[in-house]
């Protein structure tokens, strides 16, 4: 029963079997070969539009690339306070710009507010050299604590970049869950709510290793590919990457796996709430579940070869947490099956 992370399950057998038909043979390198140029359109189709798309091996690297993009000396990134980009990229997006910073907003469950972005943005005065300037707005879809953004909640905080003229970053590590929750179009979740650039991931839905920064604006494209060739991320064999895509976006495999992970997630959330044992945090809207659980329960689960990571209470969960409980995260995927759901639903129903 493995709930620890969407990143420790494996690869979709689709998509070992695309890496492994394209495994012979010779391609033209560095991302122009037949393959890297099918995919390239296929974005272009998923998204409605020209795009300029960047194959990179992390979504560390996607990030970070996405704001050296905007990349201004005294530049100021503003994400929400805990935002993967601010807490888990060991400070790559401040090394990949040389210098700029990360500055936390706050919001409830993992949303930035956008009352506390705009006061956030207007502290700095572009003109003023001693505090530093604007430089972008980077929003996880979905976040850090499984919540979503409506497209209006992303109009919004895109209406706020425009007026300041900031471009608007999405981290979309689990893009096609947040997609599949809404119901939506990556289109309209994108670059029709004011979206500027996107870090696409595959990699914690169904593939090996495969991430993609997804540019709108084209007129930094050009830019973008001698960073990205700096940064050490131009891989040579890239019709890997462009193989993994071609299967993961095939038939819409992409958003199967997707509402395969939310559904389980949604299963095991009814599960919890069923417990005398155990308390959904909040309700869970993509791919991971929070609960909050006795400390002596979570042995005895762990004990049973249940496994999952204890988690740090959000900004704005009002919920109690006593003395002898914690707060715990699960996380679903592709590979979570009903019966090992169902399994963890009987072991705490006592």
């Amino acid at each position: 029963m493995i709930f620890t992370s969407d990143n420790w399950a494996g690869a979709h057998p689709s998509i070992a079997a695309g890496l492994s038909a394209n495994a012979g043979g010779f391609s033209t390198a560095y991302g122009d070969g037949t393959l890297d140029r099918a995919i390239y359109r296929r974005f272009n189709e998923i998204f409605e539009r020209e795009v300029a798309v960047f194959f990179v091996a992390t979504g560390t690297a996607a990030n970070s690339l996405s704001l050296t993009a905007y990349n201004k000396p005294g530049g100021i990134s503003f994400c929400h306070r805990e935002s993967h980009l601010i807490e888990d990229e060991c400070g790559a997006p401040e090394y990949f710009t040389g210098g700029s910073r990360l500055y936390g907003v706050d919001g409830a469950l993992g949303k930035i507010d956008p009352n506390n972005l705009e006061r956030a943005v207007g502290r700095f005065a572009p003109e003023i050299v001693h505090s530093g300037r604007p430089m972008a707005i980077s929003i996880t879809q979905s976040t850090e604590v499984g919540t979503v953004y409506t497209q209006n909640e992303i109009a919004r905080i895109s209406e706020i970049a425009r007026h300041h003229r900031l471009p608007l970053h999405m981290d979309g590590a689990r893009f096609a869950n947040a997609l599949v929750a809404l119901g939506t179009t990556p289109a309209e979740m994108t670059w029709k709510s004011g979206v500027d650039i996107l870090s696409f991931g595959g990699t914690k839905n169904g593939c090996w290793c495969a991430e993609a920064v997804v540019l709108f604006d084209l007129d930094r494209a050009g830019e973008l590919a001698f960073l990205r060739k700096r940064a050490a991320q131009l891989f040579s064999k890239s019709r890997f990457v462009a193989a993994q895509f071609d299967a993961y976006f095939r038939d819409g495999l992409w958003l199967d796996t997707a509402r395969h992970a939310n559904a389980m997630a949604a299963r095991l959330a009814a599960a919890i709430e069923d417990s005398p044992s155990a308390r959904l945090a909040w309700l869970p809207q993509a791919n991971e579940v929070f609960a909050v659980m006795k400390k002596a329960e979570v042995e005895r689960l762990q004990a049973a070869d249940a496994a999952f990571f204890d988690w740090h209470k959000p900004h704005g969960f009002d919920g109690h947490i006593g003395e002898d409980e914690a707060l715990y995260r699960f996380v679903t995927s592709f590979a979570t099956t009903v019966e090992e759901v169902d399994r963890f639903g009987h072991l705490i129903a006592g």
